[in-house]
């Protein structure tokens, strides 16, 4: 957990909205480290977290997690960590040599024409409270590592998308959850280019429309920099009587072995 980033977004573990929609992007960066310390955020807030992992192992997150001071082993065990594998249970299915042990959260893999109902139906049952628990957590959370992923095998930005709005609906608005979810796009910002990179364009800004928070990572503009990694604009979107009102603000960041620094813009004497 960045204690910097949480003074920069007014919010703790103690204290934080509720029914945020929270989108974090990249574009020839590497935003994971949001998702790390969304995920030990939200663990040390003690909501029900159900994390939907499509990009790395569990092993890979747990290990990060322990060096931000977060077992996931010990939430897993509490219960307050829903955890799909979904390298794992992809391998599973894809690969006629394993035995077909995939949970049917990854249904689409099998047949196409299902979409994404069974992955919802997932979330909805891992962000519901248990009945009979030995204890109680607070909201449900739902992060998703990355959703972009899902278009590479084969899903249209479309279904993407609607699975995103009832995540949304169910999370936020009627559960009074938090949705953390990432996505990437790996050309140019204003490159209209065909096939994949297009389809992660549309989603991106289809999931723009939808949040309240967007955490946008980039690159520096002037080149690589070994005492700043990357800056990340941070864009508040509230509706209010009178429309709708959007609060921008730019940061520079690096990342530690155990946490992350920001800077705002042109306070940093490592960028010019």
């Amino acid at each position: 957990m960045f204690t910097e980033l949480n003074s920069i977004l007014n919010t703790s573990p103690d204290s934080f909205t509720q029914g945020e929609f929270i989108l974090v992007s990249d574009r020839q960066s590497d935003a994971s480290f949001l998702i790390h310390h969304f995920l030990s955020f939200y663990l040390r807030a003690r909501c029900k977290v159900c994390f939907v992992g499509l990009v790395q192992s569990y092993s890979h997150y747990s290990a990060v997690s322990q060096r931000l001071g977060v077992s996931l082993a010990q939430a897993k065990e509490k219960g307050q960590l829903i955890f799909l594998e979904g390298l794992k249970e992809s391998l599973s299915i894809l690969n006629p040599q394993e035995a077909d042990t995939g949970s049917q959260a990854m249904d689409f893999l099998r047949d196409p024409a299902v979409g994404l109902r069974s992955l919802y139906e997932f979330v909805r049952s891992g962000v519901s409270s248990s009945d009979g628990g030995e204890e109680e957590w607070g909201p449900p959370v739902l992060l998703v590592d990355d959703l972009s992923v899902l278009l590479s095998l084969g899903v249209s930005v479309g279904a993407a998308l609607d699975f995103s709005h009832y995540c949304r609906a169910t999370v936020c608005s009627q559960k009074r959850g938090n949705v953390v979810m990432l996505a990437r796009c790996d050309g140019e910002e204003d490159e209209e280019d065909d096939g994949d990179d297009e389809g992660s364009e549309r989603l991106l800004k289809g999931l723009s429309h939808q949040c309240s928070l967007a955490l946008q990572v980039r690159g520096l503009p002037t080149g690589y920099c070994r005492d700043i990694h990357g800056q990340v604009e941070v864009c508040w979107r509230r509706r209010q009587a009178d429309g709708q009102h959007t609060q921008k603000k730019l940061f520079q960041y690096k990342v530690h072995d155990k946490g992350a620094s920001f800077f705002a813009r042109g306070t940093s004497s490592a960028v010019l």
